[in-house]
């Protein structure tokens, strides 16, 4: 098999997301239109269960992750109503990740890669482009939240730059100049670091998570200090539903924090792929997932709730709190460590995942760099800034990419668990000869692309809909229904007509 591998000296070497070029085996039979060494089986799996939960808390530990969980209380639900949806949520997020992490830890391909066998060798370009350009639409506004935040050190070291961050005065496109500058200095940095290989990325990323506890915890402990113990109160003024009129209001938080993470949540094949065995994958999300999820919501909870008796209202924003800190060494501590805390994050989630998307549409000319530098140039073009400026937006941002990214989760369900009883032919991905077994009509398996386009345009009708009876509320289960169509419409078209792949098996 050694022979098989291209030989290239250290110096030479092109760390792949992960592992360095050579750790996929590429087998004299693979089709190079389908096979590169970023997306062929690896030859060693060496993740334990703390690389999984290092990821997972660099995930949760961003800004984006609390301005979502703070947009909530914008539902009128109260602090232990938020907490407890925040909860379900992320232990619902921790199922099907579990789920989706098996095929590509069983076979050490990517997301990508294993989608062939449910979509064809080349239908796979139609789940890896979709989640590619959401991979975009996400990088554009991790960098944003994460330019904001660069914002308040800026003005706390410099206030008499405040004109140039007002978007009346100095504005373009929606945001103000200041703000220019500040994205455009992160999307450099992000690309830095990026580029500087994995291996860097990796210590980036085990300094983030680490790092936003310690400020969280010293923000919630000045916050006590300075409200007493006996201020934290979990029921807050604007609370407008009880009982069981909350219920349905706490189902839809409870969708929306999945759909925050249903784009990790699908593409977290490219990272269980890592992982040596199954069992340290599910620990790593075990404790990445219901755990850490459960001590940073608590964090968050308490946080927003002292903000009342301190400052006098409500805020979700930790930065727009550590801004009221009569401290500029505290402003400048926080405010940099949740900018650090996000960009570590964009890069594992949304500069790794479109590095194998984009690499799977053409792998012998896109490599994983490429693939990253599309979306960060994509990025821009898609003014981030007008994705999520608000808590209405927000919603609406999660519910798109949730009508589009659920399907394609029902779909690979589906077919590995159901269809193909977790049985795959890791050989049969990387080949494009018509006998084929994930060959299919001409490289592409219609039932799957049939069923993704069913599921996704079903789901977006209540997001567009929004004055439709009944459509704002539905709009909010966007994954889900997507998520059910893919895997409902899949089974009832193979049960029409078998697919040639499971004709011959």
């Amino acid at each position: 098999m050694a022979d098989t591998i291209p030989s290239t000296h250290h110096e030479d070497l092109v760390e792949a997301a992960g592992m360095p070029v050579g750790s996929g085996v590429i087998k004299p039979e693979y089709d190079p239109r389908l096979t590169n060494e970023d997306l062929a089986p690896l030859r060693k799996q060496t993740w334990g269960s703390y690389n999984i939960f290092a990821f997972w808390m660099s995930d949760v530990h961003s800004v984006g992750g609390y301005v979502t969980a703070g947009s909530l209380f914008a539902l009128g639900l109260s602090s232990w109503q938020v907490l407890v949806s925040l909860i379900v949520g992320i232990t619902i997020v921790y199922f099907f990740c579990n789920l989706v992490a098996k095929p590509s830890q069983a076979t050490g391909v990517p997301y990508p890669v294993i989608n062939r066998v449910a979509f064809g060798v080349l239908g796979a370009n139609v789940p890896a482009i979709i989640r590619g350009l959401i991979a975009v639409a996400w990088y554009g506004i991790q960098t944003y939240l994460a330019s904001a935040a660069l914002d308040v050190v800026v003005l706390k070291l410099w206030p008499s730059l405040l004109p140039y961050a007002d978007v009346n005065q100095y504005g373009f496109l929606g945001l103000p100049l200041l703000g220019w500058c500040t994205y455009a200095v992160l999307w450099v940095l992000q690309a830095a670091v990026f580029w500087t290989g994995m291996e860097s990325i990796r210590r980036f990323i085990d300094f983030c998570g680490p790092a936003v506890y310690v400020v969280m915890f010293a923000l919630t402990g000045y916050l006590i200090y300075k409200a007493g113990w006996g201020a934290i109160d979990l029921n807050l003024g604007d609370v407008e539903y009880h009982g069981l009129d909350a219920v349905p209001v706490m189902l839809g938080a409870i969708a929306l924090v999945v759909s925050y993470f249903s784009g990790p949540m699908l593409n977290f094949g490219d990272f269980s792929r890592y992982g040596k065995s199954f069992t340290a994958v599910k620990r790593g999300n075990f404790l990445g997932l219901p755990v850490n999820f459960l001590m940073f919501s608590i964090l968050t909870v308490v946080t927003a709730s002292l903000t009342l008796p301190v400052f006098g209202e409500l805020i979700t924003d930790p930065v727009a709190t550590v801004a009221r800190i009569d401290s500029t060494f505290a402003i400048v501590l926080g405010a940099l460590t949740f900018t650090i805390a996000t960009i570590g994050i964009n890069i594992v989630a949304n500069f790794i995942s479109p590095a194998f998307d984009f690499s799977n549409v053409s792998p012998q000319k896109i490599s994983w760099r490429a693939g990253g530098m599309i979306a960060a140039v994509g990025s821009v073009l898609i003014t981030p800034w007008n994705l999520y400026n608000n808590p209405d937006v927000i919603h609406y941002t999660l519910e798109t990419l949730g009508a589009f990214i659920g399907p394609l989760f029902g779909v690979l369900i589906a077919d590995y668990y159901l269809v193909r009883k977790q049985q795959v032919d890791v050989d049969a991905m990387f080949t494009m000869s018509p006998t084929g077994k994930y060959w299919y009509r001409k490289g592409y398996h219609l039932p799957a692309i049939i069923a993704t386009a069913v599921g996704a345009a079903i789901a977006m009708i209540p997001v567009l809909w929004t004055g439709g009876p009944g459509m704002h509320d539905i709009a909010q289960y966007s994954w889900f229904i997507g998520c059910g169509l893919g895997f409902v419409v899949y089974l009832g078209l193979l049960k029409r007509q078998p697919a040639p792949a499971l004709i011959k098996s």
